[in-house]
């Protein structure tokens, strides 16, 4: 199964895909992390990226869809591939089309996260992490058993992310509608789009999830 997961900064998409890489084998498909590897392995492919991105040009689609096609010929992919950052626009959803057809394989559903704008940028301002060991707090949802003090080392200090702040997370969120508006409706069309409820917990948006994959949804 082939599935193409979208959902902003914060709304759980790196939790759902470990879930699903966990349970069922998939394999999580990250543009980014990909193209880095290819770069690194010298592929074909990723002898061409390292010259585009060494003369500071951005990578083309024909690259990008080279690397995907590479990393879809790896063995571990034949359970199912999880896209993540890819497709952004309509060509490069007609280049997947392609990719998985000329490897027998077809995209089978489009999920997206939906979370509300509000309640995401409260959840992801509220985050903090013990400076120590890494444990992760929030404002409202999970503050430390004794005020100042870490539940898992007992450390008191305590760190939160520059880029959490109410400013970065609306910018997100338009970043990723932009780039979500381009390919939504191609796959609409066809009848793939599925939704789940970001905002519920995690084990609920991932029981959603299951629900579609299984076809009972």
């Amino acid at each position: 199964m082939n599935i193409i997961l979208l959902g902003p900064p914060g709304a759980g998409k790196g939790t759902q895909a470990s879930r699903l890489e966990a349970e069922r084998g998939m394999v999580q498909l990250s543009t980014g992390d990909m193209l880095r590897a290819a770069v690194k392995a010298g592929t074909p492919t990723g002898v061409k990226a390292k010259a585009v991105m060494d003369s500071g040009q951005l990578v083309s689609d024909e690259i990008v869809s080279g690397i995907i096609g590479e990393r879809l010929d790896m063995a571990d992919t034949e359970v199912g591939a999880i896209f993540d950052g890819y497709p952004r626009t309509a060509a490069q959803a007609e280049s997947l089309d392609t990719l998985l057809s000329d490897r027998g394989r077809k995209l089978d559903y489009v999920i997206e996260i939906q979370v509300d704008e509000e309640a995401l940028v409260e959840r992801i301002t509220g985050r903090f992490t013990c400076a120590n060991c890494g444990a992760g707090y929030h404002d409202s949802f999970k503050q430390p058993k004794v005020a100042d003090t870490c539940d898992v080392c007992g450390h008191h200090e305590f760190k939160r992310r520059p880029d959490d702040n109410a400013e970065t997370v609306r910018t997100r969120m338009a970043e990723y509608r932009a780039k979500t508006a381009p390919i939504l409706p191609f796959y609409e069309a066809r009848g793939l789009v599925r939704r789940v409820d970001g905002m519920a917990d995690m084990a609920e948006v991932g029981a959603q999830i299951a629900a579609i994959l299984d076809d009972k949804a």
